[in-house]
């Protein structure tokens, strides 16, 4: 299989599932995680049609955005932990920032995005699970965390963003994203810039889709499995 042929199969998957529950694929980001992963195969999805690519890890990341500085049409997610040491790396390189859960990391990306860049677009990352193991807030946290971002005028907030324990059971993965949701429906009640619902991966992207998501991060089934050897 060739990846032009996985990000087929997974726009397939993504339409099948739209249409599953009345919603058009076109309301779905696809977002390829390319952590790990050579330039050459960033290249083949681009080949494809992908323009949109997530990286979990900074220098990796910003090493394939300037491999790649030619082009100006990716866009370019910030999807992994962010320590505060490597805040200026994101706010200088990125377009989007996907785990958000503290004041301290809004305040540093707003104060070190460059002047000529357009306001990083941000998701709040929330601890679905209530999982130790796993970065972001407590939906009870949001509205204030939400307000305090909304504040920042070099950041804008454009939604919520979770990782979810595993589970393979369909309806107990829609359980789980029934909740995120319904707070995504809230958030966007109060701040007319939330437009995206980051949820939904390889084994539960039909579940986050049947619950409203707007943007699944799909790694292994383009990419295949990752070499962390690399």
């Amino acid at each position: 299989m060739t990846i032009q042929s996985n990000i087929s199969d997974v726009k397939a998957r993504i339409e099948q599932a739209a249409t599953e529950c009345h919603r058009s694929s076109h309301d779905i980001t696809l977002l390829a995680v390319s952590k790990t992963k050579p330039c050459d195969a960033i290249l083949e999805a681009i080949a494809a049609g992908q323009r949109q690519f997530g990286e979990n890890y900074v220098q990796e990341g910003v090493e394939k955005i300037q491999f790649f500085s030619d082009r100006t049409d990716l866009v370019w997610h910030f999807i992994g932990p962010l320590q505060s040491n490597k805040s200026r790396l994101v706010a200088e390189h990125f377009d989007w920032f996907h785990t958000l859960d503290r004041e301290k990391i809004a305040q540093r990306l707003n104060d070190q995005r460059p002047s000529d860049k357009a306001p990083l677009n941000v998701l709040i990352q929330i601890n679905i699970s209530d999982e130790n193991s796993k970065s972001g807030i407590q939906l009870e946290q949001l509205d204030e965390l939400a307000k305090y971002v909304s504040l920042q005028p070099n950041l804008v907030l454009r939604g919520l963003m979770t990782i979810p324990a595993p589970e393979t059971d369909y309806q107990r993965q829609c359980s789980v994203f029934r909740k995120m949701e319904n707070a995504y429906q809230q958030l966007q009640a109060h701040y007319p810039s939330v437009d995206t619902l980051s949820m939904g991966m390889t084994d539960d992207m039909a579940a986050a889709i049947h619950c409203g998501s707007t943007l699944v991060r799909i790694g292994t089934a383009i990419f295949g499995a990752r070499d962390y050897q690399r």
